[in-house]
C-alpha cells in the first residue's frame, strides 16, 4: 500500500490522528505546560472565586469573576494549541541537490572509479527590499534556505522566518505560528495578573473580617499561594512578552537578535514600528508548504538508453553482413566437401567386387540419388552458424570425413607407387 507523507517523514517531528496535526519531538513537555496552567485556575475557581461570589451582590457581579477566568482559560489553550500542533513554516526538503550543484561538478579518484562529487558554492546573495542578503545551503535538506529561514536541530528541518524552538509548547516558533506563539504568552501574562488581582482582593475582604494580614492568610492559604506563584509566572511569562513586543517592533526574530547583535548589521526587514505590527498580526497566514496526509509519489525512473536510428540501421548492416560471409563460407566449405567425397567415391566404386572402375557420370547419378548431399549442406550450414568471435567451428562429422578422404587419397598413392 502507498504509504503517506507522514509516514516517511525524515524531521523528528511526532504526528498523530493520521497526519493531521504535528508536533515536535518534546511534545511531552506540552503535558507540564497543560498542568501549570489548569492546576492553579482550578484552584483558583474552587477555593478563592467560589468565596467572592456574593461580595458584589449588585447583579451578580461575583460570577463575572468565575466566568471570565474560564473563558480566558480556555482562550489560553487553544492558542497554545494553535501553537503547536501546526506547521510552524517547514520548508520541503530536496531528495537530491540543486541543479546548479552538477553544472560545477568535479571528479574524485576512488579506487579505480572515477566518482562525480558535488561542489558548488555555500552561500548565494539574494535581494531583500533592494538589499543583498546572502542565503545558505542546507545540506541536510539539500536546498538553499530562503531568508531568515534556519535549521531546527531538534526538529530537523529548515523553518521559515525562525524564531526559536520553544521547549514548552514542544514546538518551533516560526512564520506560520509566531503570531499565534505572542499571543499565547501575552494572554497567559494577563491570566496570571487576573489571578492575582482577585487573590489580592480575597485576602483584603478577610483583613476586614479578621483585622490583620495574618489572620486573613491563615484564613485563606490557597489565595497566598496563588499570589506567589503568579508572581514569579509574570517574571517569565511578562518578561518574554515585553521581548517580543520589542522584537515586533523593531522586525527581529530571537534568533537574529541572538546572533547578529553583536555584528551591527543594518536590519533590512525593518519596515517601522507600525508596519512591522501590522505585518505580524494584520496579514494573512500564509497556507502551509507541506501536505502531510497525502501519499508519497515515487520519483519517475529515468527513461532507459534507447540508440538512435542510424545507430540501429548500422548495427542491422553489421549484422546482415556478418550472416552473408557466414553463408559465403559454408557455401565453399559445402564445395569443398562434395568435391573432396565424389573423389572418395570414385576411388571405392573403382575398387569393386567386379575390379571395374565406373564412370564419374554415374558416381555422380548416384550421389544425386542419395541424401548425402542434402546432410552435407545443412552440416556446412550449421558449422558456419557456429562460427564466433571471428572463428570458424566446424563440426565433428565434417572433421572426420575429412581424415577419411585424407587417408584414402595417402592409400590410393601409396598403391599407385607400389604397382
Amino acid at each position: 500500500m502507498a504509504k503517506r507523507v507522514y509516514q516517511v517523514w525524515r524531521g523528528s517531528n511526532k504526528f498523530i490522528f493520521n497526519g493531521r496535526l504535528i508536533f515536535g519531538p518534546d511534545a511531552r513537555s506540552l503535558i507540564v505546560t497543560l498542568l501549570l496552567i489548569i492546576v492553579p485556575v482550578v484552584i483558583f475557581c474552587t477555593l478563592v472565586a467560589r468565596n467572592l461570589l456574593h461580595k458584589f451582590p449588585a447583579y451578580n457581579a461575583g460570577y463575572a469573576i468565575l466566568v471570565v477566568v474560564i473563558v480566558f482559560t480556555i482562550y489560553v489553550l487553544v492558542l497554545l494549541f494553535f501553537t503547536s500542533a501546526r506547521d510552524p513554516g517547514i520548508v520541503p526538503r530536496n531528495t537530491h541537490p540543486p541543479e546548479e550543484a552538477y553544472e560545477s561538478s568535479a571528479s574524485v579518484e576512488v579506487g579505480e572509479r572515477q566518482t562525480p562529487t558535488l561542489q558548488f558554492p555555500r552561500t548565494k546573495e539574494v535581494l531583500v527590499n533592494g538589499f543583498s542578503v546572502k542565503v545558505k545551503y542546507c545540506e541536510t535538506c539539500m536546498l538553499y534556505r530562503p531568508p531568515r529561514c534556519s535549521h531546527c536541530s531538534i526538529c530537523n528541518n529548515c523553518v521559515e522566518r525562525f524564531d526559536h524552538h520553544c521547549p514548552w509548547v514542544g514546538q518551533c516558533v516560526g512564520m506560520r505560528n509566531y503570531r499565534f506563539f505572542f499571543l499565547f504568552v501575552s494572554s497567559a501574562t494577563l491570566l496570571c495578573i487576573f489571578v492575582f488581582s482577585m487573590s489580592a482582593l480575597y485576602i483584603k475582604f478577610l483583613m476586614g473580617d479578621y483585622g490583620t494580614v495574618w489572620k486573613a492568610m491563615k484564613e485563606s492559604p490557597a489565595s497566598v499561594v496563588l499570589m506567589v506563584y503568579c508572581f514569579i509566572s509574570l517574571w517569565f511569562v511578562g518578561g518574554l512578552t515585553g521581548f517580543h513586543l520589542y522584537l515586533i517592533g523593531t522586525n527581529q526574530t530571537t534568533y537574529e537578535n541572538f546572533r547578529y547583535r553583536v555584528d551591527d548589521r543594518l536590519n533590512v526587514y525593518n519596515q517601522g514600528c507600525l508596519n512591522n505590527f501590522l505585518e505580524v498580526f494584520c496579514t494573512k497566514v500564509k497556507p502551509s508548504q507541506n501536505n502531510f496526509r497525502a501519499y508519497v509519489q515515487e520519483e519517475a525512473p529515468r527513461p532507459p538508453f534507447r540508440p538512435s536510428r542510424e545507430e540501429v540501421d548500422n548495427s542491422d548492416g553489421d549484422r546482415r553482413a556478418k550472416v552473408e560471409d557466414d553463408l559465403e563460407i559454408g557455401d565453399d566449405l559445402l564445395k569443398i566437401s562434395q568435391r573432396r567425397n565424389f573423389e572418395e567415391l570414385e576411388h571405392i566404386r573403382s575398387r569393386g567386387s567386379d575390379g571395374l572402375p565406373r564412370d564419374s557420370s554415374e558416381a555422380e547419378f548416384d550421389l544425386g540419388s542419395g541424401q548425402q548431399a542434402p546432410t552435407i549442406q545443412s552440416e556446412a550450414r550449421h558449422s558456419s552458424w557456429g562460427r564466433r568471435s571471428g572463428s570458424l567451428e566446424l563440426s565433428p562429422e565434417i572433421l572426420a570425413m575429412n581424415s577419411s578422404v585424407t587417408e584414402s587419397r595417402k592409400y590410393r598413392s601409396q598403391k599407385e607407387e607400389i604397382r
